[in-house]
């Protein structure tokens, strides 16, 4: 009885290999209908007040067309930690990547991608895109549309060693107005509350490295952006060169029109990757 048990498990373990070795084996119909290009990841880098979640539609539809998506909380620190964050998430990446900012996270990517020979492309969305040497808050004081300043709500936090910081949000009741005047009221009054503060410090940094000078991007402007400022989108897409569109949207553009940054994400990667 035992022998009998024995030789049915051996031989069951024989027919699952050879199912497995069937299976992983490519039959040559699949070999012929591989795609010739391979598809990078895309890398979606948040900005201030948001998390990653402001990303889904647009994730979503990358997975959807057979993209793999890292979508990572940017520590919202300041410029040296949260670009060293992202450049470490990036060098666990294999393979070719096409690097995404929205808001602040722009300027996080822009120093992120310097140096990395893996990232093909850079995709700004409504997005900060600092020179090297240039200290954020004095690129947003360029924008005459932004009408970010005013609203903000400054707050102190204590930092592991003691020290004191002082964060930023958005104040409530201007949340709506300011970030994203094309969503309903009843979705931003619970952005508004679930909003990530961004460390002042942030303003008051400067890349050491300007990505978009060496790798290819592309830019979106929403042009009812009262955050950073559509003019100032413009101006940061033309002295980069950018492949640019421009959209009738708010500073949450990828919310309120994901195709559209999805498309735009995909065409940076057709162009990029070969």
């Amino acid at each position: 009885m035992r022998a009998r048990r024995l030789s049915w498990a051996a031989a069951t373990t024989a027919g699952l290999l050879g199912l497995l070795t069937f299976s992983l084996t490519p039959s040559a119909s699949a070999e012929q209908s591989s795609p010739s290009r391979p598809k990078p990841t895309v890398v979606l880098v948040h900005g201030a007040f948001a998390d990653a979640s402001g990303w889904n539609g647009v994730a979503k539809r990358l997975l959807d067309d057979g993209y793999k998506v890292v979508a990572p909380a940017n520590p919202l620190r300041g410029l040296p930690q949260d670009a060293t964050y992202i450049a470490s998430i990036l060098k666990n990446i294999n393979g070719p990547i096409v690097l995404v900012g929205h808001s602040y996270g722009g300027a996080v990517i822009t120093q992120a991608a310097a140096g990395d020979r893996d990232v093909k492309a850079l995709v700004y969305i409504a997005a900060f895109m600092p020179d090297r040497g240039e200290v954020l808050g004095q690129l947003a004081a360029r924008s005459q549309e932004s009408e970010l300043q005013p609203a903000l709500r400054p707050a102190p936090f204590t930092n592991a060693d003691g020290s004191t910081g002082i964060e930023l949000t958005i104040d409530p009741a201007q949340f709506h107005r300011v970030f994203a005047a094309d969503l309903p009221k009843s979705q931003t009054r619970v952005m508004a509350v679930e909003q990530r503060p961004i460390s002042v410090s942030a303003f008051e940094d400067a890349p050491t490295a300007a990505a978009w000078r060496t790798i290819p991007s592309w830019a979106l402007v929403a042009k009812q952006d009262k955050a950073i400022g559509a003019d100032l989108e413009r101006f940061e897409a033309r002295r980069a060169g950018s492949h640019t569109v421009q959209v009738n949207g708010s500073h949450v553009v990828m919310i309120s029109h994901p195709a559209v940054v999805t498309r735009l994400v995909e065409s940076a990667a057709k162009a990029t990757v070969r």
